[in-house]
C-alpha cells in the first residue's frame, strides 16, 4: 500500500492519547500468562508484534480473552503451560521470539519458535548462547544462528553473564530463564537497556535487584524458582513514548503548532528522545505524573521552536534505538550538524536502518552519511520546501512513519509517498488516521 503525505501550510494542533507502550504489552501478556490467577489489562496494544505474543500462550493452553485494548489473561503459573501441538509462529516480533526463547528454555517439553522472512534473518544467537551456558539446549535451524528455533527443555543453572550489548531482550531473556534455574542469574549491561522486565517482575512479587557498578556497568540480578503473582486490579499499560515521539517531532516541522500527548509512559530507561528534543532547544513540559506498578506516566506538552544540531551517542543510544530514524529526520531542520554514533545495532533491525535513513533522505536530495555505527546529517537550519518522493520504507514501521513526518515538509501537490506503509500494523495500526486527528489547516 502506498501512502502520501503533505503537511506544508498546515499546523499540529489539540492532545492526542497514543496507543498502549509495545514493550510493555509484549511483557503483560507474558508475565500474566506465568502468573497464577486472572490478570486484566487495559491499554493493550493491539499491533501484530503483540498479538504474535498472545497467539504463542494460547497455543500453550492459556485462555486470554482480547478485545482492542483489553485483554484478560488466566495464568497457570510458572510450570502450568503445555507442550504446543504446532510450532510457535512469532510472525515479526523479535521481542516475542528472544523473550519466550528465555521462557521455553526451563520447561518440561520441546517447541520450535518460528517467525516471517524478516525476522527469520534477525541475530539470534546473542540469546541462545548464554541460555545455553545456563544448559538450555537450542538449535538454531537458520544461517549464521538465525531462527527457526528448535528449544528441548531442559534443566537450568543461574550464571553470571556479562551482555557485550545493551540489549533489553537479551536482558530479559536471561532473567526469565533464571526464573527456572538454580540459584542466583546475573546480567551485567555496559549500560541500563530499557528495564520494563525488572519493574512489571518487581510489581509481580519476585525479588530483583539492579546495581551500578564501579565501571558504570549495571548489574541485574535474580534467584531461580520466585512465583510471580497475578496484579491486582486492571492494570492500565501506559502510552507508548515510542510512538508518541513521532508527534513530538511533528511539532517543529510545522510553525504554530503545539501538542498535548496524554498518559506517555515516562520511564527513564526509554525517555532518551526527551533528552535530546531539550539538548536542541525544544520546549517541553511535563504535567500530571504519576507512577503505577513502577511505571512513571504523564502528559507531554510541546511547541514549535527552532532546534539546534546535537551529538547522540553513548549511554543514551539504548534509551532511544527505535527513536534514531525519526532523530535522522528531526536532523534536517536543526542548525549545524546531528552526529549519531555508538548505534551498530540499527543494522540488525527490521532493517538495516543505518542505511535506509541515509538512502532515503539521500532519495530526496538532503545531505547525509552513513557511517560504521551511525549517520551524519547536516542540518538545514531551519524549515524548507521539500518535493516529495517514491520512498521505500524498506518494510520497517519506523523508517515508515519516520519518513511520513518528513512529508509534512511537502505540498499537496508534491507529496511524500511511503511504499508498503501497511507494515505500521506491526506497532501502530492507526498511526495515518491519529495524524489527521490533528493536522489542522492553520
Amino acid at each position: 500500500m502506498m501512502k502520501s503525505i503533505a503537511g506544508a501550510g498546515k499546523v499540529i494542533k489539540g492532545s492526542l492519547t497514543v496507543p498502549g507502550d509495545k514493550s510493555i504489552s509484549h511483557r503483560a501478556v507474558m508475565f500474566s500468562a506465568l502468573a497464577k490467577g486472572e490478570t486484566r489489562v487495559r491499554g493493550f496494544l493491539p499491533g501484530e508484534d503483540c498479538l504474535s505474543t498472545i497467539s504463542v500462550f494460547r497455543k500453550m493452553g492459556v485462555s486470554i480473552e482480547q478485545e482492542q485494548d483489553s485483554v484478560r489473561i488466566q495464568g497457570l503459573g510458572l510450570h502450568g503451560l503445555k507442550a504446543p501441538e504446532e510450532v510457535l509462529y512469532c510472525g515479526n516480533s523479535g521481542t516475542t521470539m528472544r523473550l519466550m526463547a528465555g521462557i521455553l528454555a526451563g520447561q518440561s517439553f520441546s517447541s520450535c519458535l518460528t517467525g516471517d522472512e524478516s525476522l527469520e534473518k534477525r541475530p539470534m544467537k546473542r540469546v541462545c548462547l548464554p541460555l545455553e551456558k545456563m544448559g538450555a539446549k537450542i538449535k538454531m535451524q537458520g544461517e549464521k544462528g538465525t531462527a527457526p528455533l528448535e528449544i528441548s527443555g531442559s534443566p537450568l543453572k543461574g550464571i553470571y553473564y556479562e551482555s557485550p550489548v545493551a540489549s533489553a531482550q537479551v536482558k530479559s531473556s536471561v532473567l526469565l530463564a533464571g526464573l527456572y534455574a538454580k540459584g542466583k542469574t546475573s546480567v551485567i549491561e555496559p549500560s541500563l537497556s530499557r528495564d520494563h522486565t525488572e519493574r512489571l517482575l518487581g510489581a509481580m512479587g519476585v525479588e530483583c535487584s539492579t546495581n551500578t557498578l564501579e565501571d558504570g556497568r549495571v548489574e541485574i540480578s535474580l534467584e531461580g524458582g520466585q512465583e510471580l503473582k497475578a496484579l491486582p486490579g486492571e492494570y492500565l499499560v501506559p502510552g507508548d513514548i515510542s510512538s508518541a515521539a513521532y508527534f513530538m517531532a511533528s511539532v517543529f516541522f510545522l510553525p504554530g503548532s503545539s501538542l498535548r500527548l496524554k498518559n506517555i509512559g515516562l520511564n527513564p530507561s526509554r525517555c532518551g528522545i526527551l533528552t535530546v528534543l531539550e539538548k536542541m532547544g525544544a520546549k517541553i513540559s511535563l504535567e500530571n505524573c504519576s507512577t503505577v506498578y513502577g511505571e512513571e506516566r504523564g502528559d507531554i506538552y510541546l511547541e514549535y521552536g527552532p532546534l539546534k544540531a546535537v551529538d547522540i551517542e553513548g549511554d543514551l543510544i539504548p534509551r532511544l534505538i527505535d527513536e534514531l530514524p525519526l532523530l535522522a529526520v528531526l536532523a534536517t531542520i536543526a542548525e549545524g550538524e546531528t552526529r549519531i554514533y555508538d548505534a551498530a545495532e540499527l543494522k540488525v533491525k527490521e532493517s538495516n536502518r543505518i542505511k535506509a535513513c541515509v538512502e532515503n533522505l539521500q532519495r530526496l536530495g538532503i545531505s547525509a552519511a552513513e557511517t560504521e555505527d551511525g549517520m551524519i546529517i547536516p542540518g538545514k537550519g531551519s524549515v524548507f520546501s521539500l518535493e516529495g518522493k517514491r520512498i521505500p520504507s524498506f518494510l520497517d514501521h519506523r523508517i515508515a512513519m519516520s519518513f511520513s513526518v518528513l512529508g509534512l515538509l511537502c505540498k499537496a501537490e508534491n507529496p511524500m509517498q511511503i511504499e508498503d506503509s501497511e507494515c505500521i500494523q506491526i506497532s501502530y495500526p492507526n498511526f495515518f488516521k491519529d495524524f489527521e486527528k490533528v493536522l489542522d489547516e492553520g
